[in-house]
């Protein structure tokens, strides 16, 4: 048990970390080194350097900082959040326990490139197996994703049908050991999805073979889980794929905060770091009104 945990290691997440490590709680910040700003070759629009640097130096010289003060990191890709009477957050390999919870993994990007998908979300096609998967029960359902938390949702989906079939999307399957001893459990289909077909809903998918598959419901877990995804399955409120905040970087759901671009608005380096602080400083008020 640690007293929060950062999911997300870019500026808003170490920016947070610095505070409440500062104020002597137990910082876990979990994530990978995936953050957008590992792309970006020249910062110059940020406080306090006379000359551009390189996106990568910033997060390298944060986590040494946080390092310093006693902040704890584990190199892991988060693929669930939970709560019960603490938070619990789940990896590949572990889980971890915790007071309070910030998700500061950014906003997500990447799309599935499958014809009428965003034509069927909400009728037939879902983001979230805790919030939908009820609906499918004893019915065919399929999952589209091929690294450990397509197949963490895929087990999610158990209680509910019998009947699932993962979809690569042309991928080869991308599990840890953990999970590949899961693998067996579901069907596997790794060709490549053309689109998705139905009426009023969802009534099956092509493949680019010309081949079709009938379904009755399909969950999108494509690449990595983000904020996002983790705040739908929680009861949090989003709004255009972002996370909706207070002046306080508070979600609607007690010791759980958002910082950073997950959260929608201006995206900057130096707003993310703003963000940090403050839900930073708003956890420690948190924990220490609920010890």
């Amino acid at each position: 048990m640690v007293d929060v945990i950062i999911i997300g290691k870019g500026p808003a997440g170490i920016s947070a970390a610095l505070y409440t490590v500062r104020a002597g709680l137990r910082t876990l910040v979990i994530g990978l080194d995936n953050s957008a700003l590992h792309k970006t070759d020249r910062v110059e629009n940020y406080y306090g350097f006379a000359e551009p640097v390189s996106g990568k130096y910033l997060l390298e010289q944060g986590e040494q900082q946080a390092r310093r003060l006693g902040v704890k990191f584990v190199h892991s890709e988060v693929i669930a959040l939970e709560k019960a009477e603490y938070f619990e957050v789940y990896t590949a390999d572990e889980n971890y326990s915790a007071k309070a919870v910030l998700m500061a993994t950014g906003q997500q990007t990447k799309k599935v490139n499958i014809n009428g998908l965003e034509e069927f979300e909400g009728r037939g096609v879902s983001y979230c197996t805790t919030c939908d998967g009820f609906f499918y029960r004893g019915l065919k359902v399929g999952l589209v994703g091929f690294k450990d938390y397509a197949m963490h949702e895929a087990m999610e989906l158990e209680p509910l049908t019998k009947n699932i079939t993962i979809y690569t999307n042309g991928n080869e399957l991308e599990l840890t050991e953990k999970y590949k001893f899961h693998a067996s459990r579901f069907s596997i289909n790794n060709k490549k999805i053309k689109s998705v077909a139905g009426n009023e809903v969802i009534e099956g998918i092509t493949f680019e073979d010309g081949s079709v598959e009938k379904l009755d419901g399909l969950f999108v877990a494509f690449e990595s889980a983000s904020s996002v995804d983790f705040a739908r399955k929680l009861g949090v409120i989003t709004k255009n794929n972002s996370i909706v905040v207070n002046e306080n970087q508070g979600t609607n759901l007690n010791g759980l905060f958002a910082a950073g671009d997950c959260t929608g608005g201006f995206k900057q380096i130096a707003t993310a770091v703003g963000q940090g602080a403050m839900a930073g400083r708003k956890i420690i008020e948190y924990i220490r009104n609920n010890s």
